[in-house]
Order: C-alpha cells, then sequence, then structure tokens
C-alpha cells in the first residue's frame, strides 16, 4: 500500500472517516486524504499509538510481541518510520480478529 492508502487505514481505525465527502476528522478540523500526516508527525501519530495500546494486557501475546514491542520500540528510538509501520501491522492483526 502507499503512505495515502496507509493513512486512509488508520484514520478509519481512528473512527474518524468520513468516506462520502472524502473528507477525514482530525483534531476538529477536516483534511483531505493526501493532507493526512500520520506518517511523519509526531502529533498526529500518538493518539493513535494511544488507542493501540489502551488495553495492552488483553492483546494476545502474538500481537504484544509483534506490533506492541515494535511500536515502543519505534518511540523509544523515536523513529516515526518504525512506529507507524508497527501501528499498521496492529491495524491489520486488530482487523483480522
Amino acid at each position: 500500500m502507499n503512505t495515502q492508502e496507509n493513512n486512509k487505514q488508520i484514520a478509519e481505525f481512528m473512527q474518524k472517516g468520513s468516506e462520502g465527502f472524502g473528507l477525514y476528522d482530525y483534531n476538529c478540523k477536516h483534511y483531505k486524504l493526501y493532507e493526512l500526516k500520520f506518517h511523519e508527525d509526531w502529533n498526529w501519530l500518538m493518539p493513535v499509538i494511544q488507542k493501540c495500546l489502551i488495553g495492552e494486557a488483553e492483546h494476545s501475546e502474538d500481537v504484544s510481541n509483534l506490533a506492541i514491542k515494535n511500536i515502543y520500540e519505534g518511540i523509544c528510538n523515536q523513529d516515526i518510520s518504525l512506529a507507524y509501520e508497527s501501528v499498521l501491522k496492529f491495524i491489520n492483526q486488530h482487523k483480522n480478529k
């Protein structure tokens, strides 16, 4: 997937998508798909990470070992690319449940 499709997936995970108008709500503003910045701005990505980590103890060991561990690693290393990719893995695992 490309960055716009990945950002769309994150926006939908956050339940902020407004498909009918091609707009996504974030921080009380409307953004077009190409304006979403989850991949490059910690201020956009951190609320997503918070949602992923809520109920962390309730996730299966596979999810914890793969996605959540890498999310923490991305945060600790200040590597937004790793955190972003790990969030996407978490979302995909979450959807498949």
